[in-house]
């Protein structure tokens, strides 16, 4: 398949272009069962100690809610129990926990 390379004009096909055909081409093979691509199963707690993992980044409710682009409010009802966090926030939570920093870099 040729494709136009923008930025120089050519119909030589770039490496991003070439990646992008391969992927979707093992993409394809998988949806119609031709090829097994590897997969990754997670198990996710279904309750998290929101309280613990602030305490252990050490921050207050405010500078982690600010940090996390998290609602205060929703934070504090996290903590009480009034509240529990969804499957995504719960996965968002153990990033955290386990590279706070990493999340920092990521959302500056």
């Amino acid at each position: 398949m040729a494709t136009r390379n923008l930025k120089t004009g050519s119909n030589k096909p770039t490496r991003f272009s070439l990646a992008l055909e391969k992927t979707a081409r093992q993409i394809l093979a998988h949806v119609r069962r031709r090829e097994r691509l590897p997969t990754r199963r997670l198990v996710l707690p279904n309750e998290v100690d929101v309280r613990r993992i602030r305490v252990q980044v050490r921050m207050s409710q405010a500078e982690f809610a600010r940090a996390f682009c998290i609602n205060p409010r929703t934070l504090q009802e996290w903590e009480q129990g009034r509240r529990k966090p969804d499957a995504t926030t719960r996965a968002y939570l153990a990033v955290i926990a386990k590279n706070r920093d990493a999340v920092l870099n990521a959302l500056a």
